[in-house]
Formats: C-alpha cells, sequence, structure tokens
C-alpha cells in the first residue's frame, strides 16, 4: 500500500540503537524498514517490519531494497545502523576479525548505500544517514580498529556528500557516544591472554568499557535525534548525540595539543 508517509529502511533493527530509532519513527508516522540477519528471531517486534539482511551478503542487500520498493514504490531515508564493536590489543586481534569488521562497519554500508542512490537518482531526492561513533573522532587505546573503521565511514561520507548534491540525495554522519545497548555483548573481544605483555591494561581497559555502555544514554535520545535531522532540508555533515563530555571529548582534540590530548585519554583509561 502506498502512503504519502517517507518510507524509511534501517540496517540493524532488531536491537539496541536502530530498534528504538526504527520504533520511534514507526510511532510518529514513518513507513518503517528494520533489518536483521535473522528477523525470524524476533516475532515480538510488531510495531514495525523487519526485513532479513546482512551488510556483508550483497544479495541480502538487493533484495531488501527490491522489496520496500516493490511495497511502497520508493524508498525515502536509508539510516545506515548495522554495526560491530570489537576490542583488543591491535598486535593480538587477528587478522580476519579486522577484516570482519570493516566489512559490517564499513564496506557494508557502503553496499547498501550502492543499492539505494538509483531508487534515490529515479526519485530526485533523498536523504542517507551513516550511523557513526564518536569513537571515530579518535585512536582509542583497546578500540582502534573499531575508531578507524567508523572513521573511515565518516570520511567516506564527507567525500560522498559532494558527490551527491547534484542528484538532490543527501548524506550525513551522526555519531553517537556511550548508550544503553547491548552492543557489549556483541562485540568481539580479543580474550585477556595469561601472560601477554597487555594482560593487565588491556584486562582493565575492557572492564572500564563495558561499565561505560552499561552507564549509557537512553537510545530514544537518539531516535529523536534522528528525527530532526529527518525533517531538515539541508542536514549538516556531522552529528554527535550523547553526553555532554563525550561530545566536548571531540572539540578537546582539536584545541589541545597531540600529547596533551593522548595524556588525558591515557589518564581516562587508566593506563
Amino acid at each position: 500500500m502506498k502512503t504519502n508517509a517517507k518510507v524509511v529502511l534501517i540496517t540493524g533493527g532488531s536491537s539496541g540503537i536502530g530498534k528504538s530509532i526504527a520504533a520511534y519513527l514507526s510511532k510518529n508516522g514513518y513507513v518503517v524498514y528494520g533489518t536483521s540477519r535473522n528477523p525470524e528471531k524476533y516475532a515480538s517486534i510488531t510495531d514495525f517490519k523487519l526485513l532479513q539482511l546482512d551488510v556483508g551478503d550483497k544479495a541480502t542487500i538487493k533484495s531488501a531494497v527490491d522489496q520496500i520498493v516493490a511495497q511502497e514504490g520508493r524508498l525515502d531515508v536509508l539510516i545506515n545502523n548495522a554495526g560491530a564493536g570489537i576490542t583488543g590489543p591491535i598486535e593480538e586481534i587477528p587478522e580476519e576479525e579486522i577484516q570482519r569488521n570493516f566489512v559490517t562497519n564499513y564496506f557494508g554500508p557502503i553496499n547498501v548505500i550502492k543499492n539505494v542512490l538509483p531508487v534515490m537518482r529515479m526519485q530526485q531526492s533523498g536523504l542517507i544517514i551513516n550511523i557513526t561513533s564518536i569513537a571515530g573522532y579518535m585512536g582509542l587505546p583497546y578500540r582502534g580498529i573499531y575508531s578507524a573503521s567508523k572513521a573511515a565511514l565518516e570520511i567516506t561520507t564527507e567525500a560522498w556528500r559532494m558527490e551527491l548534491k547534484s542528484f538532490n540525495i543527501e548524506m550525513t554522519n551522526v555519531a553517537p557516544g556511550d548508550f544503553a545497548t547491548n552492543i557489549a555483548a556483541g562485540r568481539y573481544h580479543a580474550p585477556v591472554i595469561e601472560g601477554s605483555p597487555y594482560e593487565q591494561p588491556y584486562g582493565k581497559t575492557l572492564q572500564l568499557m563495558d561499565a561505560h555502555v552499561d552507564d549509557g544514554s537512553d537510545p530514544l535520545q537518539m531516535a529523536k535525534a534522528i528525527q530532526s535531522i529527518i525533517i531538515k532540508q539541508k542536514p549538516k555533515v556531522h552529528y554527535k548525540v550523547g553526553a555532554f563530555m563525550q561530545k566536548f571529548s571531540v572539540v578537546l582534540k582539536r584545541l589541545l595539543p597531540d600529547k596533551t590530548y593522548e595524556k588525558l585519554l591515557m589518564n581516562h583509561y587508566k593506563l
């Protein structure tokens, strides 16, 4: 059934930030399609549709986009939310885990965008919101691969949005801080290896990171921020959403000498 309501695709809509955004937009009159690698596990989700999509599988991306366009006749907003955490000393993280993280956090979102662009270009309108992370603005100890994958998406967005201007398609980044979600349970943790030179500092940092997520903000804050961006005519290049000090840390990085900022981070992580 085709309506005048904006049609929204949200990758990773079965839990955490994605689920909060999907439920909030659905309640506010948008036609929302969330995605999951295994939607059959989430029969309890009834306030929006959940399609099968794995950002690492191009065939599932195409199938999901085709289903939405066949059903609705258009696709107005893509929210690239699916992502994965990864922690560990860079020296000890297996190369295949690094590659897997970049598939989920970087190459996957790019492939989803490539599938929606022909639809948006035909409509001569569209909005793409890439959910990155405040961690993408700085190299964080024992989160270096995660920081790098999110930073790559931030920078790619800066370039890509300029390439899309002539098609009346907008693209923006939204970088959240820590939110109370289940990301810690789903992230890849390199094991704390007994006798490793990183055993003590990595073990302590891991406990600290999990505590930050547990004490994080309500994901509803992200949902409201996303809706406010959707209704803007000309979204900014970057948005940051989260606790004041997390957002302010990005400002401090710009203002402080590199070594001073590095010392602040090391003090924060008790290294």
